[in-house]
């Protein structure tokens, strides 16, 4: 396992790691078994990362990852959740409750700490609220060592300069960004150089797209149009005629990119996160990701946005 330094937060992280959404039965009825199971494979395959929310299942994941997580050393992983959303469209960024929240997670995870807390998908904020309510909040829980980094995540690129361009300077420590460094769209390259001068860790989720980029298609509600949907899946097409997989061609791509710190895989299958962790120990045949690259051209960057209207970026497509 390859590890990268995390913008400032100085934590070595591995290239690959675990989202535990999957963990709140949010695609399909999960086990507690499979949970820590997957664990076990994570850990056991270098993975010190783990990502959740209280969003995820309503709650369910925070739990099941405690589960999960228990018994294991703490100093043996990183542990990352979040504030402000809470599933079922339910959004509040307020101090009172990303106070009551942070004790609620750290009693579901069964630890004394997260490593890092995460504003969640801030498109759906106020964004002054979060500027000057929510981050101070947090910072306060820093200061009682209940949380050790800050960050923010979202689906709009625009939304983390939004915020990082008045934020006291180092507050902000990461950005988890989703859907944005994929085969099919690396608009955040462009923030590349800008989260370097930050001193800003990114955290890279969604290399597939929210499902565009594998054999079972993205679900109903993804918010991408046709026009991307149906671009993705020639390019899943041309993978399989090639006997492919593109998801294992997606996790080399955006594990290769050396900007971002990690990259979140979503799962609670041992099997998926066995093929992921070979997928990373093979090395990537450029040849053919260009070539898919070159099938998804008529769609690249193309992307899809949601939240407040303020939040939103221009669509193309």
């Amino acid at each position: 396992m390859l590890y990268r330094t995390l913008g400032r937060t100085g934590l070595k992280v591995s290239v690959l790691s675990l989202g535990a959404s999957p963990f709140g039965g949010v695609f399909h009825p999960v086990m507690i078994e499979d949970c820590v199971k997957t664990v076990e494979v994570a850990l056991e395959g270098g993975v010190n990362y783990f990502d959740t929310s209280p969003a995820y299942g309503n709650t369910v994941s925070e739990k099941n990852l405690g589960i999960a997580l228990r018994g294991v050393p703490r100093g043996k992983y990183f542990l990352a959740t979040k504030v402000g959303s809470y599933g079922d469209d339910i959004y509040d960024f307020s101090a009172g409750s990303v106070e009551r929240s942070i004790h609620e997670s750290l009693a579901r995870l069964g630890v004394d700490y997260v490593d890092v807390i995460q504003c969640h998908d801030i498109e759906f904020a106020d964004l002054k609220q979060v500027l000057c309510e929510t981050l101070p909040a947090l910072e306060r829980l820093k200061v009682q060592k209940l949380v050790r980094h800050i960050g923010i995540t979202g689906l709009p690129l625009g939304i983390f300069t939004g915020i990082l361009d008045h934020a006291p300077e180092g507050l902000v420590e990461t950005v988890l960004s989703f859907c944005r460094y994929a085969l099919n769209d690396t608009a955040l390259e462009k923030f590349f150089p800008y989260f370097r001068e930050k001193g800003v860790g990114i955290i890279n989720a969604s290399c597939t797209g929210m499902s565009l980029l594998n054999r079972r298609g993205p679900p109903e509600w993804h918010p991408a149009g046709t026009a991307i949907r149906v671009g993705c899946r020639k390019a899943v097409e041309f993978c399989d005629a090639r006997g492919v997989d593109i998801v294992k061609l997606a996790v080399q791509f955006s594990c290769a990119q050396e900007e971002i710190a990690t990259t979140l895989v979503g799962t609670a299958s041992p099997k998926n996160l066995r093929d992921n962790l070979a997928y990373l120990a093979e090395t990537p045949d450029w040849k053919l990701i260009n070539d898919v690259r070159e099938v998804l051209k008529p769609v690249m960057n193309f992307n899809y946005t949601r939240g407040r209207s303020e939040n939103h970026e221009a669509i193309i497509g």
